[in-house]
């Protein structure tokens, strides 16, 4: 998708704080954290949103699980705790129609999302 922001960034033309790469996935600290970590992790392959994954995405879906693993690892939250969260469509807070999950950690988390 050529006006997808995240899309921008998988092809280097928006800088961002790239801390995990591989073959199928992204992930960069949030330019808006709502806790000390906060890093988006995205498919390279445009997904517009969790409902548009078909069988055919299911290991750019595993990677996201294990790059979020080895994300918490490097960011010092893996023994503590973190959270992953994954919004769809605009009622369940999705702004950027690129699918991606949060991990978010570095302090308790109350319910909810921070």
């Amino acid at each position: 998708m050529d006006d997808c922001i995240f899309c921008k960034i998988v092809r280097g033309e928006l800088p961002s704080n790239i801390v995990y790469e591989d073959e199928r996935v992204l992930a960069f600290d949030d330019i808006h954290p709502m806790a000390p970590v906060h890093v988006i992790i995205i498919p390279k392959k445009h997904i517009a949103t969790l409902l548009d994954v078909g069988s055919g995405e299911t290991a750019d879906l595993c990677a996201m699980m294990v790059a979020a693993q080895e994300i918490a690892r490097l960011k010092k939250v893996d023994q503590k705790g973190f959270r992953t969260v994954i919004n769809c469509n605009e009622e369940g807070g999705q702004v950027v129609f690129h699918l991606h999950m949060h991990l978010l950690g570095g302090r308790k988390l109350r319910d909810g999302l921070n």
